[in-house]
């Protein structure tokens, strides 16, 4: 049992709408970055969110001056694919692999209210700027939950990249294996997560391109309720909501063995209000002054509000303004030149792990280093690296099978340095050699098109390289100290030579 912390995060949460902004029923939220970042409004980011009473979609952005409201005032009024009903719009998420649609989750039809209608809804758009919209696609999940209440059903929805499942070592309890995205044809590159209030679980599910799903993981909560759900790549772990049933709790999962377990539970902030129905959960993936904003959904519509943000700590491992990684200064050497950093190349000679430089499109015949604001968290989830590694390791490096047969550049940050050119192989992958006087530390595995578009990016870190001797010969010893050398080359010689004799022939 996870006992809850204080929220480490802002004290407060403060009001980002006007007055009377929504009527109610405000449910479920999601961040994702804004289109371009050309102002600092668009900087922010941008919102989704769903109002359950009416079926209503909604598209928010950020004043610049701390208020946010929707780019589509009266909301766009959502129904099924025969353009008939009011689906009970609960949660709501956007996919990586799908960025020209939104997804949300719903309870019933309100149409016929008494009826379970557990169901993930597709909508094409990608401004909310529609009157109407009718769903392209549903997933109906009843099949699963036979008895589920009417106003019981999917309270929450996210989705998470098959990279990042397979890359943290995610089981498939329906195979009984570790998760392979290759076993369930047409389902994209990810998988939905959706929490479900009548049984206050989490349920991830493989939604396949004719309609058909397959759930793959059951994940308990400690709550009484699931009010929503939120991938946060920024921190590689799964937010769980309660909302006032709990007191503004929540939860974070990370996976464990396989399976997603509760790392940490959180109480509200400490002057929130915890009456509040707050029934979405958004996190920003900017990093701005050590902070990046909460954003929660009041279904009650208290006091004529229903948004409101709060802040969780971050650091220089998390993109924006104030959270990018410096970039070091070179270092002056005799005769006027400077050291390249960590893993560059001179001219003329091979990048580690790759094809020469100069291999791309760019004027001066060489790679173009991707930008820090290129590195956002839109796309951080869809590449994958080992956690660690040392100085002059091979690495491999997922990208996705959607670019086999394709040559990308590799690149290490935080100064840009390329590691090499490589075609992506048929499972998804390609490799490169870590520089072998990288610095130890925090660092960015980025990988780019040839056009220069970040296809991805995750983090790694670089080990310290340990235990090991430099010898510059004899005449730099004494007598003694190289007649000490020796004994010991010869004591370990022997100690080899007897662990030798003394292992099992089955070892």
């Amino acid at each position: 049992m996870v006992t809850a912390e204080a929220w480490p995060g802002g004290p407060d949460e403060r009001v980002l709408d006007d007055e009377d902004t929504f009527t109610g029923d405000l449910s479920g939220i999601d961040w994702t970055p804004s289109a371009s970042a050309s102002t600092p409004a668009s900087a922010a980011g941008q919102l989704w969110a769903v109002q359950n009473g009416d079926g209503l979609l909604y598209h928010l952005t950020s004043d610049g001056a701390g208020g946010w409201a929707p780019t589509n005032a009266a909301g766009t009024e959502l129904h099924y694919a025969d353009g008939s009903g009011t689906p009970d719009a609960e949660g709501v998420t956007v996919t990586s692999d799908d960025p020209g649609a939104v997804y949300v989750s719903t309870e019933r039809n309100n149409d016929v209210s008494a009826t379970s209608r557990p169901a993930v809804l597709r909508f094409a758009t990608t401004d909310g700027s529609q009157t109407t919209l009718n769903a392209t696609d549903e997933w109906n999940l009843a099949a699963d939950f036979p008895g589920l209440g009417a106003n019981a059903g999917l309270e929450g929805v996210t989705w998470i990249p098959d990279s990042w499942l397979t890359a943290h070592g995610f089981a498939d309890e329906h195979t009984g294996a570790a998760y392979s995205p290759a076993t369930y044809a047409g389902h994209g590159d990810g998988l939905f997560f959706v929490g479900v209030e009548g049984t206050a679980s989490v349920y991830a599910y493989a939604l396949m391109s004719d309609g058909g799903f397959q759930r793959v993981a059951t994940i308990a909560t400690p709550f009484s309720v699931v009010a929503d759900v939120q991938f946060d790549p920024t921190l590689d772990a799964l937010w769980v909501v309660c909302d006032d049933a709990c007191s503004g709790r929540t939860a974070l999962y990370e996976v464990t063995d396989g399976a997603f377990a509760a790392t940490t539970v959180y109480e509200a902030p400490t002057n929130a209000d915890r009456t509040l129905a707050n029934e979405g959960f958004a996190i920003s993936g900017v990093c701005t002054e050590g902070a990046r904003a909460t954003f929660y959904a009041d279904d009650n519509d208290t006091d004529g509000f229903s948004l409101r943000t709060g802040t969780y700590p971050c650091d220089s491992s998390t993109p924006g303004d104030g959270g990018t990684t410096p970039t070091p200064t070179p270092t002056p050497t005799p005769g006027g030149g400077s050291t390249p950093a960590p893993g560059d190349t001179a001219p003329g000679d091979t990048a580690p792990g790759g094809s020469a430089p100069g291999s791309s499109t760019s004027p001066s015949g060489s790679p173009v280093a991707p930008s820090e604001a290129s590195l956002t968290q839109a796309n951080r989830g869809s590449l994958t690296a080992p956690a660690t590694a040392r100085p002059g390791d091979t690495i491999t490096v997922g990208v996705g099978t959607r670019y086999a047969g394709q040559q990308v550049h590799v690149w290490m940050f935080s100064t840009p340095t390329f590691l090499g050119t490589a075609t992506v192989a048929a499972d998804g992958t390609v490799t490169a050699t870590i520089p072998a006087d990288a610095p130890a530390g925090q660092h960015r595995i980025v990988v780019t098109a040839e056009d220069g578009t970040v296809l991805g990016w995750t983090t790694i870190t670089i080990d310290p390289v340990t235990g090991a001797l430099a010898f510059t010969g004899a005449e730099g010893l004494g007598v003694a100290a190289l007649a000490a050398f020796l004994l010991l080359v010869a004591g370990a010689g022997v100690l080899v030579l007897r662990r030798r004799r003394g292992t099992p022939a089955s070892e």
